[in-house]
């Protein structure tokens, strides 16, 4: 079996400014409360900065790697409050230690010791930096992610700026092909039930096309019930030549999809796929809540004849779109023993 999948974005941070300036500035700052004015001596005032530079660094690259660590751990939007509190936790349990390690080292060098005031105070000069430190990458994140979804959005409305102008480059109106089924409806002989039936079911998906098409996303419920109506349309041409089973379990209804994505896989199917009385279509539609999928798998024999080969551009659109989505898991497509399957991922009903 084949797989295609998506591994995260590595995080890259373009910091080596932040890191040249920002340390030796915020160790100047830092000895200010220390009463480094009152240094008479600039070797003394050189010493300290050096030094107090030295256990900047120190902070700034633990707390660093520290961010990193966790943001690789906690990446999406909704995990920031987690992200936030274990920042919170280990920043203050790791300034802590090294404030006592530090002034400890400190103590024993002037032949004193280490006093509560003395280390509560050091420990509050100390978390200046880290919160510094913490406020700016939490800052370039937040602005990052922001033109991230603001890229979302323009490409997103560009997807569907497009979709509109080929709809009009089709030349015909879906508003007036709906009404015209309606009409149709209405002049079919009410004897007729197999007529009438078909020409109401057709009316349904065009419907439903019309409501979704603007819609970034829609319940599974309804793009279910879409596709089992426009199945049974293609139920009255293949007969039993399409054989359908359908486990979906009640629970998977509230999740969401993106519009006409399911449909879009059940055509791909119809489309290039032998349907007969030999080689029937088994076509099985399945949502697994415990895995996040939704799967369309399908017996693969391709024509020989008729329409020409897939391009797979449909298949592509699908994968940028739930991209666009920001969809937790990417859209999966497998190939084995004379079965295709595409799982989609289920979306937050949120």
């Amino acid at each position: 079996m084949s797989v295609t999948s998506q591994r995260p974005t590595p995080i890259y941070l373009n910091d080596k400014w932040f890191l040249l300036l920002g340390i030796p500035v915020l160790g100047a700052l830092v000895l200010l409360p220390r009463g480094v004015l009152h240094v008479r001596s600039w070797q003394a005032l050189l010493v300290a900065w050096a030094c107090s530079t030295l256990i900047t660094a120190i902070f700034w690259l633990l707390g660093r790697s520290l961010w990193r660590y966790l943001f690789r751990r906690f990446p999406r939007v909704e995990q920031t409050r987690q992200r936030l509190w274990w920042l919170a936790f280990s920043n203050t349990s790791i300034a802590a230690l090294t404030t006592l390690g530090i002034g400890q080292v400190a103590a024993r060098m002037q032949n004193g010791h280490l006093t509560w005031p003395g280390y509560w105070f050091e420990f509050g000069l100390n978390m200046v930096p880290t919160v510094v430190i913490q406020l700016i990458y939490e800052s370039w994140n937040f602005f990052r992610q922001w033109a991230e979804n603001l890229r979302r959005t323009e490409q997103l409305q560009s997807a569907s700026t497009r979709s509109q102008l080929e709809a009009l480059q089709n030349q015909l109106d879906p508003h007036f092909l709906f009404n015209s089924l309606n009409t149709l409806s209405a002049l079919v002989e009410p004897e007729n039930e197999a007529a009438q039936d078909f020409v109401e079911q057709l009316s349904d998906v065009y419907r439903y096309v019309l409501l979704a098409r603007d819609q970034t996303t829609v319940p599974l419920s309804e793009e279910l019930a879409f596709v089992e109506t426009y199945l049974a349309l293609h139920k009255a041409r293949f007969r039993d030549n399409l054989q359908v089973q359908w486990q979906v379990p009640p629970v998977a209804l509230a999740t969401r999809v993106a519009p006409l994505s399911v449909q879009l896989l059940v055509e791909n199917a119809l489309k290039h796929n032998v349907a007969s009385r030999e080689y029937p279509l088994e076509l099985h539609l399945t949502a697994d809540p415990a895995t996040g999928y939704f799967t369309v798998r399908n017996t693969l024999r391709p024509r020989t004849a008729g329409l020409a080969p897939g391009t797979g551009t449909g298949l592509r659109n699908v994968r940028h779109r739930y991209e666009l989505l920001q969809a937790q898991q990417p859209v999966a497509v497998a190939q084995e023993a004379g079965w295709f399957q595409v799982q989609l991922p289920l979306l937050s009903s949120e």
